[in-house]
C-alpha cells in the first residue's frame, strides 16, 4: 500500500493505494484487464491505459459520466474539482449537476479512467487523446484548441501584435505573451469589455462558431469585421483559409459551459397505458400458450425433414415464405420463431449429404415436459441468444442477404439490450406499459457512444425488437411486464409507483456502478440463479395456462371443434384423421375423404376410427361422418399397386375396365396383363397419386402382397447442442476469480516493488528477474535461514512461466528450499534449480 498522505504520481501508484474491494470493482467493470491476470499493479495500470481497453470503457459510460470525462479532456491537466464543476454547470450553476458529479467522478475513478485527488484530477492520457479536441477528431463539446495550442505555429512577432492589439503590454517572449492572452480570455470582466467593443457583425461570427464546430473559412483578404477578430486573437489561423475559435473564448461566450446541454439525470421511462395486473398476466399467458403452439406446429411441419440448407447456410427466401404460410404468420414473425427454436436447441441441420433442417432429439424431450417448463426454456434461450432475427432480409458488410438460420445474424449486444429493456419495464409499477420512445431515450442516455445517434442505430433497433418479441413470447402482456416475466428476470415488484428514481443526491451511499439504476432492477443472473428464477416463473405461469383436454365436439358438417389445447395422443391422431381448418381459442378440424384415407394408410381400420371418435367426442358421432369413414374404408385397398415398373391388381375386372377407359389414365400408360392385373410404366408412387386423382382409393402393397402402412416417419438430427451466444467481450469475473486475481496481482506487486539491498552487482532492470549462480543462490538462502530475513527471488515454474517472489527461507535441503512465501501468504517448497537468482532486501 502507498502512503495515503502522499498524492499519487501515476495511475500505478493510485491503484496501489486502493483496497481489494476497489480493485475488484475495477476488474468487474473492465473484465478485459484480467485476461490474462497482470503480474503486478504496474502492468495493470499499463493495460488500463491501452487504447483498445480505454475505448471499450468509454463506450460503456452513461451520457453524464461521459460528459464529465469530456469536460476533463478540455480542462487543465491536472484540474481541480472546482474547475470541472464549473465546466459542467457554467456561471448559472445547476443543483442536479452538482449532486450527480460526485457519482460520475467516482465511476470514472473506479474504472481507472481518472486518478488523483480532487485538487489534482487527471484523465488517463489515452482517454484525453480520444476526447480532447483536434482537427481530425472534433470534441463532442464542440470546443476547439486552447490559445496555447492554436498559436503553437505562430511567429513570435505576430503573437506580440495580437497582444498589443488586445491592449496588453508587450513581453519579452512568446510564451509569456500567450499566457497573458489566455489570462485575458479567462478574465470574465476584461473579456466582456473586449467583446463589447466589437461590431455587431464580428459578434455574429463568434456566435456561429461558439457551439461548434469551431473552425471557419476566410478569404485571403478578409472583411473588416473578420480582420478585427484576427487582430485580437479571437480567431486564430490554423491553415491557409481556415480559422479556429480558441477554447477560452468559446467558454466565455458559453457562460463557462463545456456542453450546450448536460444530462445529469437519466430520462424517465414514461407510462403509455396502465392495466390491471391480472389482465396483463392473463394476456401474457395466452401469448405464451400461442408461442408453444407455434413452435410445436413449426417442428411438426418439419417432422419428416425440413427445408434444405443453402450452400452458404440458412433458409432460402422461398422456404421462409412457405414456412410463414404454413404457420399463417408474416415472414419476419416466422423468422423469429424459427430462430428461437434453433436457439433453444430444438432444431438444427441434420449434417447429411443432402443437408436439411429437422427437429433434434431434444425436441422430443421438450414435448414431454409440462407446458410452463417448455415456455421457460424458450424464454431463457431468447434472453441469452445473440442471434437476431430482426436482421433477416438485410445486408451484411459484403452486401450479401442475411437469411434465417444463416451466418451473420449474431449481435453480441442483443442479450444485454434485452435484459436492460426488461429491467426498465420491471422498474415500472405492475400493469404499466411504457412508451417505446421513452425506453429508447433511456437506452441512448445509458450508452451514448454505441452507434450513431439516429433512429435506426443498432441498440435502438434491438430495443424495438425486444419489445415486440417479448409480447410475442408472452413475457409481456399488453406491453407491460407480466408476473412470470418479472420472475424470469429475478426481479421483485417495485415498492413505489415511480418509474425512475430521482437523481442521486450528495449524500447518496449507493454503489457507484448502480447510481443510475432503479434499486428493484437486478443484474444479469448467474446460471444457478437463472434456474431458480425460471422455476419461479414456471410456477406463476402454470395456473394461467389452459389444461389439455381429452375430448372434442363432433358436428354434423364433418367438423370437430377442440375447445382448447388437446392432450398429445388425441392431438396426434386427430391431426392425421382430419385437416386443421382454423385456429385460435378453439381449433376446428375438418374430415375429408383424403384425411380419412390418410388415417387408413397409417394402419387404422374403420372400426378403430369409430372407436376413437366415440371415446373422445362429447357429442354423438354424426351420421355423415360415420358414412364417410365407412365409404372410404370400403374402397380403401380394393385396388393394389406394386412394382412392374408398377402394377394394379383387382378382383373386379369391371373396375379395371373402368380405369382403362378413363382418359385421365392415359399418362399412366396402363395395359392389361391379366383379367385382374394392369401394368404401368409409371413408378408405384406416381401410380398411386394418379389413381387417387381419378377418384379411386388404391393401397400400396409389398412384394409379399401385404398392404403397406404408409405412416410418416419422424426425421431427427443427431444430438445437437444449442448454438453458443457470441460474447460481448470477456465475461464478468466471479468472486472466486476476482479474489484469486487480486491476490496474485498484490503478490507480484510486492515482489516487484520490494526494496533491494545495495550491492556491487548491477541491479536488474524493472521487470527482470535477479540472476545469480547456483553457489551464490545456495549460500544466500542458507544465510537467510540463519538470520530469518526475507529475500527476493526469480522463479520459473514447470510450465516456463517466470515470476518474482519475496520469501523467508525456513529450511534448505535436498536441492529444495522451504520458505514462507510473502507473495502467496503461505509456506511453499521450491526446487533450487528453478530459482534464477536471489537478492537480499533492504533493512526496512
Amino acid at each position: 500500500m502507498s502512503n495515503p498522505a502522499v498524492p499519487p504520481r501515476s495511475l500505478a501508484e493510485a491503484l496501489r493505494a486502493r483496497d481489494d474491494v476497489s480493485l475488484a470493482a475495477l476488474l468487474r467493470a473492465r473484465p478485459d484487464l484480467i485476461t490474462p491476470v497482470p503480474t503486478d499493479l504496474t502492468q495493470l495500470a499499463t493495460r488500463a491505459g491501452t487504447r483498445a481497453s480505454v475505448v471499450r470503457a468509454l463506450e460503456r459510460l452513461d451520457r453524464f459520466t461521459l460528459q464529465t470525462a469530456e469536460a476533463l479532456a478540455v480542462a487543465a491537466d491536472p484540474a481541480p474539482y472546482a474547475e470541472l464543476l464549473a465546466l459542467l454547470t457554467g456561471d448559472e450553476g445547476s443543483p442536479a449537476v452538482s449532486a450527480a458529479l460526485p457519482h460520475a467522478l467516482a465511476a470514472l475513478r473506479e474504472q481507472a479512467l481518472v486518478w488523483g485527488d480532487d485538487d489534482r484530477l487527471r484523465l488517463v492520457r489515452t482517454a484525453r487523446e480520444l476526447l480532447a479536441p483536434s482537427p481530425q477528431h472534433p470534441s463532442p463539446t464542440g470546443l476547439g484548441p486552447s490559445v496555447q495550442e492554436a498559436t503553437a505555429g505562430m511567429s513570435p512577432g505576430r503573437i506580440q501584435e495580437i497582444v498589443t492589439a488586445a491592449g496588453l503590454g508587450s513581453t519579452h517572449d512568446a510564451v509569456s505573451a500567450v499566457a497573458s492572452l489566455a489570462a485575458l480570455f479567462t478574465d470574465r470582466k476584461r473579456m466582456s469589455a473586449l467583446l463589447a467593443g466589437l461590431a455587431e457583425e464580428s459578434r455574429q461570427v463568434l456566435s456561429r462558431l461558439v457551439w461548434g464546430p469551431p473552425y471557419g473559412q476566410v478569404t485571403a483578404d478578409p472583411a473588416a469585421h473578420l480582420r478585427r477578430l484576427l487582430d485580437l486573437g479571437l480567431l486564430v489561423p490554423t491553415a491557409p483559409g481556415t480559422v479556429v475559435l480558441p477554447r477560452e473564448v468559446a467558454l466565455h461566450l458559453r457562460g463557462g459551459r463545456a456542453h450546450r446541454e448536460v444530462a445529469p439525470v437519466p430520462p424517465a421511462v414514461e407510462a403509455a397505458a396502465t392495466h390491471r395486473p391480472q389482465v396483463v398476466d392473463a394476456t401474457a399467458a395466452g401469448q405464451a400458450y400461442t408461442a408453444l403452439a407455434t413452435v410445436e406446429e413449426l417442428l411438426k411441419d418439419w417432422d419428416e425433414g425440413g427445408p434444405a440448407v443453402l450452400r452458404a447456410g440458412g433458409l432460402s427466401v422461398r422456404d421462409l415464405k412457405r414456412t410463414a404460410v404454413a404457420l399463417d404468420l408474416a415472414e419476419p414473425v416466422a423468422a423469429f420463431w424459427v430462430e428461437l427454436a434453433y436457439a433453444a436447441g430444438l432444431l438444427a441441420s441434420d449434417g447429411e449429404a443432402d443437408e436439411r433442417y429437422a427437429a433434434t432429439p431434444a425436441h422430443d424431450e421438450w414435448l414431454e415436459q409440462p407446458s410452463a417448463q417448455r415456455w421457460t426454456r424458450l424464454a431463457e434461450a431468447w434472453l441469452t441468444a445473440t442471434r437476431t432475427s430482426g436482421l433477416v432480409g438485410g445486408r451484411d458488410a459484403k452486401d450479401r442477404t442475411l437469411s434465417t438460420l444463416g451466418p451473420g445474424l449474431d449481435r453480441s449486444a442483443a442479450p444485454e439490450v434485452r435484459h436492460r429493456v426488461l429491467t426498465l419495464l420491471a422498474g415500472l409499477p405492475q400493469g404499466t406499459a411504457p412508451a417505446p420512445a421513452s425506453v429508447l431515450a433511456r437506452l441512448r442516455w445509458e450508452r451514448p457512444l454505441r452507434g450513431p445517434q439516429r433512429e435506426d442505430d443498432l441498440r435502438s433497433r434491438l430495443a424495438e425488437w425486444t419489445l415486440k418479441e417479448a409480447e410475442l413470447l408472452g413475457v409481456t402482456g399488453r406491453g407491460a411486464l407480466s408476473a412470470h416475466g418479472r420472475a424470469l428476470l429475478g426481479a421483485s415488484a417495485p415498492k413505489t409507483p415511480d418509474a425512475v428514481p430521482a437523481g442521486p443526491g450528495p449524500g447518496d451511499k449507493l454503489p457507484v456502478h448502480h447510481h443510475h439504476r432503479p434499486a428493484a432492477v437486478p443484474e444479469p443472473l448467474s446460471p444457478a440463479e437463472q434456474a431458480t428464477a425460471s422455476a419461479a416463473a414456471a410456477r406463476l405461469l402454470a395456473p394461467l395456462l389452459p389444461e389439455p383436454l381429452d375430448h372434442v365436439l363432433l358436428q354434423a358438417d364433418l367438423t370437430a371443434v377442440a375447445p382448447g389445447p388437446l392432450q398429445r395422443p388425441l392431438a396426434d391422431v386427430l391431426g392425421v384423421l382430419a385437416d386443421v381448418e382454423s385456429k385460435g381459442g378453439a381449433t376446428v378440424y375438418r374430415f375429408t375423404p383424403g384425411s380419412v384415407r390418410r388415417a387408413l394408410d397409417a394402419g387404422q381400420s374403420a372400426s378403430d376410427l369409430h372407436a376413437f371418435l366415440a371415446a373422445h367426442s362429447r357429442t354423438p358421432i354424426p351420421q355423415p361422418l360415420t358414412y364417410l369413414i365407412d365409404d372410404v374404408a370400403r374402397k380403401h385397398g380394393h385396388l393394389r399397386v406394386g412394382a412392374a415398373s408398377a402394377y394394379v391388381r383387382c378382383d373386379d375386372d369391371a373396375l379395371l375396365n373402368e380405369i382403362l377407359a378413363d382418359k385421365r389414365a392415359a399418362g399412366l400408360r396402363l395395359r392389361r396383363l391379366a383379367p385382374t392385373v394392369l401394368a404401368a410404366q409409371a413408378d408405384p408412387a406416381s401410380l398411386l397419386d394418379g389413381l387417387r386423382a381419378m377418384g379411386f382409393a388404391p393401397a400400396a402393397e409389398s412384394a409379399e402382397g401385404d398392404v403397406l402402412i404408409t405412416r410418416a416417419l419422424a426425421h431427427r438430427t443427431p444430438p445437437r447442442a444449442a448454438p453458443e451466444p457470441v460474447p460481448d467481450g470477456p465475461p464478468i469475473p466471479d468472486a472466486t476469480l476476482l479474489s484469486a486475481a487480486i491476490r496474485a496481482i498484490r503478490a507480484g506487486d510486492l515482489a516487484s516493488t520490494a526494496p533491494r539491498r545495495q550491492t556491487d552487482r548491477p541491479a536488474p532492470a524493472t521487470g527482470e528477474l535477479p540472476r545469480t549462480d547456483s553457489a551464490e543462490t545456495l549460500a544466500t538462502m542458507q544465510a537467510a535461514v540463519l538470520t530469518g530475513e526475507a529475500v527476493w527471488i526469480g522463479y520459473v515454474n514447470a510450465e516456463g512461466a517466470a515470476s518474482q517472489r519475496v520469501i523467508a527461507p525456513l529450511r534448505v535441503e535436498g536441492g529444495f528450499v522451504t520458505a514462507y512465501d510473502h507473495t502467496a501468504d503461505e509456506v511453499r517448497t521450491y526446487p533450487l534449480h528453478r530459482v534464477t537468482g536471489v537478492a537480499e532486501l533492504a533493512e526496512d
